[in-house]
């Protein structure tokens, strides 16, 4: 008999949850399964939950929260080697939505109930774990001030987004690649596993979950009218990968590799899956291929 853990973040994003846990224990009954529900926790030590389970014979696991809460929710328990499961509560939910995972928590719930997993691959960053992406420059000042904002949902990211444009510099970078470099100045770097920032905006449209590679973007030093159309052209599906020769006068870079490293002396703020994260000098970013179970549609 399958018992599946329901970890829930109250806080997270803008849509209520209080009925979300008696909807996925009735939903369980019906399917004649086992239920327990424990809060997620801010620190992300998930190691409270190890004992229990094993003790109750916990089959899967299941996140109600964002992007931030199941980065540390996998983190900390993918060592049990259980299935995970999401029901989308956050802001953006990035991993649900490139993973055909429906925003809609009934329709979420189905796929948990149906149980194909498939494995998911993830990455570190100096040892970080990230599941889907991580951010250097613009995006990644727009998670440090939409964290620092009591209000949460779309809108506020979407005005921190615009107040930060407008603002916005770019950064000296070098990107090693294997025998591939990128001297540059850039206004972000986005280094993804999933194909998207949040809410269906595809930064890395040609990137997949499951390919051993990670999909890099990097945004070069231009006007911001061409930023601005670079950016469209990105999320749009345009601008083909660059895996053979890196055209360093592009406006918008983009190439895939299973482990980059980054030397960033400005200090470029860094976001990983959307939280805001310590930055640092340099960076050394590999791929962990099949980290964990994802069930998906």
């Amino acid at each position: 008999m399958r018992h599946l853990l329901l970890i829930i973040n109250p806080i997270s994003g803008t849509r209520g949850k209080a009925d979300l846990p008696a909807m996925v224990e009735a939903r369980c009954k019906s399917a004649g399964f086992r239920f327990s529900q424990y809060p997620s926790v801010a620190n992300g030590d998930y190691s409270y939950l190890d004992d229990i389970i094993v003790a109750e014979g916990v089959t899967d696991l299941l996140i109600a929260g964002g992007d931030g809460t199941i980065n540390a929710a996998v983190n900390g328990l993918r060592k049990h080697g259980l299935p995970f499961g999401i029901l989308p509560c956050g802001s953006g939910n990035g991993l649900a939505f490139s993973a055909g995972i429906s925003p809609k928590h009934p329709l979420a719930l189905e796929t948990i109930i149906a149980g194909h997993a498939q494995p998911v691959d993830a990455f570190t960053i100096n040892g970080h774990f990230a599941c889907m992406l991580c951010g250097l420059g613009f995006d990644a000042q727009v998670a440090h001030d939409f964290a620092n904002d009591p209000r949460r949902g779309l809108n506020t990211y979407i005005r921190k987004t615009v107040s930060n444009f407008f603002a916005a510099k770019a950064y000296p970078f070098l990107l090693s690649a294997g025998d591939r470099e990128l001297d540059t100045q850039a206004f972000f770097i986005s280094i993804a596993n999933s194909n998207q920032f949040g809410n269906n905006v595809t930064i890395a449209p040609k990137a997949s979950l499951s390919d051993g590679l990670l999909d890099i973007v990097v945004a070069t030093r231009q006007s911001k009218l061409g930023l601005l159309l670079h950016t469209a052209r990105q999320i749009a599906g345009y601008n083909e990968i660059q895996n053979e020769v890196i055209n360093e006068k592009a406006g918008m870079v983009y190439f895939q590799t299973p482990a980059l490293d980054i030397y960033n002396p400005a200090h470029a703020p860094l976001h990983i899956d959307g939280d805001p994260a310590e930055t640092a000098e340099n960076f050394e970013v590999r791929v962990i291929q099949g980290a964990f179970r994802l069930l998906m549609p």
